[in-house]
């Protein structure tokens, strides 16, 4: 039997998760199983031997999938089995790898893949919360030198408690749901959607995570230590690896002279972003022709570009932290420039054009029918989303040439971040609605311009959202004590700087957010509190100007956009709707124009009928009444004599509706023929008496409407 080695984590409700090690996948440089109550994940480690000095980024791979037997499920579609990630598992994949990236450091270049695969599913733990514990505790393990352990934790807050790793049940019922990742003394990653909160019942949100997250770091130390004989990766550098170091040193030196001043002044003279990019250009061009041959500069260039960067990036943190210069001239908290138009694209139901400085979104809304919602079938959920926000950034929007090669995991995410920052302002209504971002120009925060347009948009076509939705995003350099904040960053305040934070919100609170913190140094809960201040005052200046386009939404929608009205019906009556082999419902459709959708809901068939004139989609109401017709009670109906018989006489009191109005209903007068009284064709009116108990057939009456004949000793 092999050694296992486990851990307990004991959480302050009761439960507890279980981190196991030396059982599974022993080839591994590191596996962990990580269990909470009958949820389990397996996590992978594989380091490369080799060193990839020729790459400017850590060579990491983080890999998320759902097992369908996890959840006692078998894949759907004709290829049964498990195929390219749902959307779903790539956001897990991302939020595991934003809070593991800045964690390593800068000369770490060995090639690391983390597979992280869910192998059970208990319905009341949502596998999420626990891969980035699992993923870091299997990094640990395999003894890589990274700055952790680090863990990660889902917390929402139900009916005013905090909950940490929910279930899906409680999940939907939430109005805070978040994903905290962070090391033992910082915060390193924060992901999630809330229902317009204010800025300190967030900060106490994540500071609740991190107290919760720490125990589980705690746990990850003491496995390690039981291993610390058992490591089985060495980091040794070997002498070709130095004598390279020391020859790069003095490139790098030579680099610096040549281009530290002429790229500063380029940053100070504060143009745009293509005009700064072939400036750069220039100089590391001049670099590279004046020192090296071109049989030189093909095995030095990667090493070049690469200190290039560290060169750039030094600059720009100076300007920044020492010179109080950002890298296009505004002060900390001032906004790029603002501009929106709505109706933009006059064939779609709903449009805006938005742009913040070199940063624009073109966004659609389309309405469409229950048939249009997107279908979510994975090992965790089976659900349809009636609102749904696709993202994307194509090539052209940085000035770039690449393969398009289907959507990409940075746009899945953006989109949901966009998508999440605006779900809780939808009202529920009978539509369908999907929304498509396409980023036109980028220079910063293009999924912080999404949800701006997207605001506008879904005003354009008319949807009465509770209120609209800006996002803006927020940066930090921060160096010993020295900290600066600044409002709506660039591109390269991104790159360069130490803190990306996405906030989403309305005029009433925070609806979503994004924060990735790139140095271990972290931010304490104070700087938190800060951001959240300072971004609260952009966010509304921005709200201020989309509202300057169109204050709200539209009271119409627009002439050629769709219709739903809804209607319910007994179960019973479906059949006579659809009618044999679907000839009445065809039939409607056929008359009116209208697409006409029946979904049995309990009791009740629901009705959903589309289309763009409203005379006719009254006319196909009416017809699916008339078949669907269930009297009422009490109530009195004009009735067409349509046949006499011997005991009474057949009403018809709705087209194709007919009830026998008995012959000792008709009056109060005796009758020996009905014909006396009633013929064929004659409209009287009937009261509805009720249903028969014996027969289930109506009862109906006319004689209750008529005086009562008064008697002669009266």
């Amino acid at each position: 039997m092999p050694d296992i080695v486990k851990e307990t984590i004991s959480m302050k409700d009761g439960r507890s998760i279980i981190i196991e090690t030396g059982r599974l996948a022993k080839q591994a440089d590191g596996a962990v199983l990580v269990r909470e109550k009958n949820t389990m994940l397996l996590a992978t480690v594989v380091v490369s031997q080799e060193i990839k000095n020729d790459t400017h980024f850590l060579p990491l791979t983080v890999d998320y999938r759902e097992k369908y037997s996890a959840g006692g499920k078998i894949p759907g579609g004709f290829i049964k089995r498990e195929g390219r990630p749902s959307d779903e598992e790539i956001l897990t994949m991302r939020l595991v790898d934003r809070v593991l990236r800045p964690t390593f450091p800068d000369s770490f270049k060995k090639e690391i893949q983390v597979m992280i695969s869910l192998l059970s599913y208990d319905k009341t733990v949502l596998p999420d919360g626990l891969a980035g514990l699992a993923a870091s505790t299997a990094l640990s393990v395999a003894g890589i030198p990274f700055n952790g352990p680090i863990s990660e934790i889902r917390i929402i807050r139900l009916n005013g408690k905090f909950i940490i790793n929910p279930s899906l049940d409680q999940l939907k019922k939430a109005d805070i749901d978040l994903i905290v990742g962070a090391s033992n003394h910082s915060i390193i990653m924060i992901e999630g959607e809330m229902k317009e909160i204010k800025e300190n019942e967030f900060l106490e949100t994540v500071i609740t995570a991190h107290k919760a997250i720490k125990p589980q770091i705690e746990a990850q130390i003491r496995l390690i230590d039981k291993l610390s004989n058992q490591q089985r990766i060495f980091f040794i550098d070997d002498q070709k690896s130095i004598n390279s170091f020391q020859e790069n040193k003095i490139l790098k030196k030579e680099l610096c002279l040549f281009s530290y001043e002429k790229i500063e002044k380029i940053y100070q003279n504060f143009t745009n972003k293509k005009t700064k990019s072939i400036q750069e250009k220039i100089v590391l061009n001049d670099f590279k022709n004046k020192f090296f041959t071109e049989e030189k500069i093909e095995k030095k260039e990667a090493i070049i570009d690469q200190f290039f960067e560290e060169i750039k990036r030094k600059i720009a943190r100076n300007l920044v932290l020492k010179k109080g210069v950002r890298l296009d001239g505004r002060t900390n908290k001032q906004i790029r420039s603002i501009s929106s138009f709505v109706n933009y694209l006059p064939g779609v139901h709903g449009s805006a054009l938005f742009s913040r400085g070199e940063t624009q979104s073109l966004t659609t809304v389309t309405l469409g029918s229950s048939l249009d919602a997107n279908k979510i079938d994975n090992v965790i959920m089976e659900n349809q989303e009636k609102f749904y926000l696709h993202y994307n950034f194509p090539p052209f929007s940085t000035g770039e040439i690449r393969s398009i090669r289907g959507v990409s995991r940075r746009e899945v995410g953006h989109g949901n971040l966009a998508q999440r920052a605006l779900k809780n302002i939808i009202p529920h209504n009978p539509y369908t609605i999907r929304v498509v971002s396409d980023i036109l120009e980028s220079n910063g925060s293009s999924s912080m311009a999404t949800v701006c347009a997207a605001s506008l948009a879904l005003m354009d076509a008319g949807i009465p959202i509770k209120n609209p939705v800006s996002g803006i995003a927020m940066g930090l350099f921060i160096e010993n004590e020295k900290k600066v904040i600044i409002s709506d960053i660039i591109g390269e305040e991104d790159h360069f700087g130490d803190l990306d934070f996405k906030i989403t919100g309305t005029k009433c609170g925070m609806t979503a957010c994004q924060m990735d913190v790139k140095t271990m140094q972290g931010i304490t809960y104070d700087i938190l509190n800060q951001i959240l201040i300072q971004a609260l005052e952009g966010r509304l200046f921005i709200l201020k100007k989309m509202l300057e386009t169109l204050p709200r939404y539209r009271k119409k929608m627009k002439p050629h956009a769709p219709k739903i009205y809804t209607i319910n019906i007994p179960k019973n009556f479906i059949g006579s709707v659809i009618g044999p082999g679907g000839k009445v419902i065809q039939e409607i459709q056929s008359c009116t124009d209208t697409n006409i959708l029946i979904e049995e809901k309990g009791n009740l068939g629901y009705i959903e009928i589309l289309g763009k004139n409203d005379e006719k989609i009254k006319k196909a109401i009416n017809r699916i009444q008339q078949i669907a017709f269930v009297p009422e009670l009490g109530k009195v109906y004009q009735a067409k004599v349509k046949s006499i018989k011997d005991f009474g006489a057949f009403v018809e009191i709705s087209k194709g509706v007919e009830g026998l109005l008995h012959i000792s209903e008709i009056g109060w007068k005796r009758l020996n023929k009905i014909e006396e009284e009633l013929h064929v064709g004659d409209i009287i009116d009937v009261k509805f008496m009720g249903m028969d108990e014996k027969n289930k057939k109506m009862k109906l009456s006319r004689k209750v409407l008529l005086p009562r004949p008064v008697k002669k000793n009266e």
